[in-house]
């Protein structure tokens, strides 16, 4: 559905993105992140055809972005990070504005303008002025006009800034119905909210690509050590001392041991050596002392990890991150 070829962006002497490719199929879900300035909001315009790129090519359902922009852009709904409202103009009004400039049919524009703010959850204020609305329901109205002509690729850009929790989780719900009949591409700060939402990420770090896969993939990668949370039911002291005794444990931490053991219970997450298996022995230690095991399970790495990690890392002399 997209391609992104080896684009890069110069502002004179001073590079915004450098040779960024990665794709994105039909009907996914993609994340695109990194710290500030890093060139998210950059790649997301001119996948848009906001901006050229100096260096490379965009295809968007096979149409190439320089060649056939007009047809890139009909396929394509964009909320920029401060929404292009019109704050003079009514809510309902500026949507039919904005659906006659798409090409909405006009036999179903008026219908079709109510749907689109009862998906959004702004009929309630479809005949207040838009200047007159809260930032959260500016950001819907944004969210409405990147729809209302219902286009294949939808690009949102930091979508629930400055939005309170329920507004924000309202917004998060809205776009995973979304993505069930559209692709989707989003840029954020927050990111829990990219974990839940998105079924890859593309991390960028200054103005690079660090990393693209799934959360899952990245943390498997990108690990030197597996860790697991450990539940029993036994005394924090003895535990541990059987833990110690378990080849290829090379971390244990207590987890929050004073109040479950007023219960007799007590929990660690444990660190072992990448591609050691320290399961089965563990269960066996644990046998040998009656001490019952309540739960083991595997922990990832965090998205935020990731992130941190990817980030801190250099990309000097174009050279990307292999995870």
């Amino acid at each position: 559905m997209i391609e992104v070829k080896n684009i890069s962006k110069y502002y004179g002497t001073k590079v915004g993105v450098k040779d960024i490719n990665f794709t994105v199929e039909s009907g996914e879900i993609v994340g695109l992140l990194g710290p500030n300035g890093s060139g998210k909001s950059t790649t997301m315009k001119m996948i848009t055809g906001y901006m050229p790129p100096s260096e490379g090519t965009i295809v968007v359902d096979g149409y190439d972005i320089l060649d056939k922009p007009k047809e890139v852009t009909n396929r394509i709904g964009f909320l920029p990070e401060i929404p292009p409202l019109y704050p003079e103009m009514q809510v309902n009004e500026f949507l039919s504005f904005i659906a006659r400039i798409k090409g909405v049919d006009k036999r179903r524009l008026k219908s079709h303008v109510n749907d689109v703010m009862e998906m959004t959850s702004i009929t309630h204020v479809k005949e207040r002025l838009i200047r007159n609305l809260s930032k959260g329901y500016r950001q819907r109205v944004g969210l409405a006009q990147a729809i209302i002509s219902d286009p294949p690729i939808l690009i949102f850009d930091e979508p629930t800034v400055g939005l309170d929790p329920k507004q924000i989780n309202e917004v998060r719900q809205l776009i995973r119905k979304l993505g069930e009949a559209h692709t989707v591409i989003l840029s954020s700060h927050i990111l829990a909210e990219a974990s839940m939402i998105c079924e890859r990420v593309v991390i960028l770090n200054k103005g690079r690509i660090a990393a693209v896969d799934t959360t899952e993939n990245l943390a498997m990668g990108m690990a030197d050590t597996g860790r697991f949370l450990l539940k029993l039911k036994g005394d924090v002291r003895e535990v541990e001392q059987v833990l110690e005794t378990v080849e290829g444990i090379i971390g244990i931490e207590p987890i929050d041991n004073e109040r479950q053991n007023l219960a007799g219970y007590c929990g660690f997450i444990i660190t072992n050596e990448r591609d050691t298996e320290v399961r089965e022995p563990l269960f066996y230690a644990m046998s040998r002392k009656g001490i019952p095991i309540m739960e083991l399970r595997s922990i990832g790495m965090t998205l935020e990890e990731i992130f941190l990690q990817l980030t801190s890392e250099k990309t000097d002399e174009g050279k990307e991150l292999q995870v």
